[in-house]
């Protein structure tokens, strides 16, 4: 998992311009599309839009991506509501990740939801096995959106205020109940489809699963907490020059400030030597410093 995120880490450093810029946009156009072809004509009409394995072998290869644009619910309030409700998690991930980090995370969401019905197609010998909707593909938007974010105000059903942490937290309860029940039913479908879907979330946010649990290996534990105590260290140094200076957050990149760009987000690295500051067009776009 590790060299899988740091892969990841790489590609987007390496490939700035890589991705479709306002994905999401493009993503709510299709359900829209596809809503009003299912209000006015017949169910069927968007079956040739969901994924199975048999259609796939018989070269329907569209279906590889259409799916996404299925909405997870046809009822007027409900799909209105989810739409807007995803439209804001994508837009508010990529406004902080960047196009190519997002746009890679919707993509692999998308390979993992294939991946899940091909192995559980194949497993079970029933090739007609349908993914109709982008659920598990949202449900890591979410996920994702909540570990950014864990103190977000969500309003459930419109009525109840909760943190966005909490309603993460029941959703993986939830899927963890259900894979179980499946489990003990003896229902593969019921397994394989979720867990697959949601390694998504484990490969983008592996780091700070294992921070979190304390799963790290010696080696990687010794260099953690030494560069830990680099880092607090650097950061009291930082803090005594802060009153020296006009400004509080400098691009270590580009040089802006949060004087002069007073509406730009800045971030630190743990990960670089020392204590450096990023905007947001450069958290996830710089060569990490290894000496300070």
């Amino acid at each position: 998992m590790n060299k899988l995120n740091s892969m990841i880490d790489r590609f987007v450093y390496r490939h700035p311009n890589f991705g479709i810029p306002n994905l999401m946009r493009f993503v709510v156009a299709g359900q829209v599309l596809v809503y009003l072809l299912y209000m006015f004509s017949n169910a069927g009409a968007i079956a040739f839009l969901c994924f199975d394995l048999n259609h796939l072998l018989h070269g329907e290869i569209w279906r590889l991506v259409t799916f996404v644009f299925v909405p997870d619910s046809f009822r007027p309030f409900s799909f209105i509501i989810m739409l807007s409700f995803y439209y804001f998690v994508g837009t508010s991930l990529e406004r902080e990740w960047g196009t190519a980090r997002f746009t890679l995370y919707y993509l692999s969401g998308m390979a993992l939801s294939v991946l899940a019905t091909v192995l559980a197609s194949l497993i079970t010998g029933y090739y007609s096995l349908t993914l109709s909707s982008a659920y598990y593909l949202n449900l890591t938007l979410f996920l994702a959106f909540a570990a950014m974010y864990p103190d977000a105000g969500i309003m459930l059903y419109m009525i109840i205020p909760l943190k966005a942490k909490w309603l993460a937290i029941a959703d993986v309860v939830l899927i963890g109940w259900s894979m179980l029940r499946s489990l003990l039913a003896g229902s593969v479908i019921g397994v394989v489809v979720p867990l697959v879907s949601l390694l998504n979330v484990l490969i983008f946010f592996w780091p700070e699963i294992t921070g979190m649990l304390g799963i790290q290996t010696r080696r990687v534990r010794h260099q953690s907490s030494h560069q830990t105590i680099q880092f607090k260290a650097a950061a009291r140094q930082q803090r005594k020059k802060e009153a020296a200076q006009g400004y509080r957050h400098k691009c270590s990149v580009c040089g802006r400030t949060d004087t002069d760009y007073p509406d730009l987000e800045f971030r630190y690295c743990s990960k670089c030597a020392g204590y450096h500051c990023f905007c947001q067009d450069h958290i996830y776009n710089h060569v990490h410093f290894t000496e300070e």
